[in-house]
């Protein structure tokens, strides 16, 4: 039997308007578009070593993205107009270590894309880290 590796490509949608999208994903959260073909209207953006790829007609999904600062990254999109679908909040408190150092508080906040796209954005805290609280007001 093969060996299976990491996540290679996550193919999300662009809607009808790949400009749009793409827009989106390069100003509000400073993506830069790695490769684009036209035809067939199709385009990649790289998280890490992962390629998204964004085409036209197919469902719209949910990444979830690694993102430093978060809570200044929150305000400052807000602040420029950009919705949210849920603020910064404790989900996770990783007492046992499962998903990296053991102690760690999970923070994620999440908003959408102009085709639909659910994008999670992830930040995790060492333990007992000043100034955190277990929740936000909206």
């Amino acid at each position: 039997m093969p060996a299976i590796g990491a996540v290679r490509q996550i193919a999300l949608s662009a809607g009808r308007n790949l400009d749009a999208t793409l827009a989106f994903w390069r100003d509000v959260l400073g993506m830069a578009v790695h490769a684009r073909f036209d035809p067939p209207g199709i385009a990649f953006i790289m998280a890490g070593d992962i390629r998204l790829l964004f085409t036209d007609g197919i469902p719209a999904g949910t990444v979830y993205l690694d993102i430093s600062d978060l809570d200044d990254f929150h305000a400052s999109a807000v602040a420029a107009g950009v919705p949210f679908t849920a603020p910064p909040t404790l989900v996770h408190r990783d007492t046992e270590g499962q998903f990296g150092p053991a102690g760690e508080s999970e923070w994620m906040a999440f908003l959408k894309d102009p085709a639909g796209n659910t994008i999670g954005l992830v930040e995790r805290h060492p333990p007992q880290e000043p100034n955190r609280t277990a929740s936000r007001p909206s």
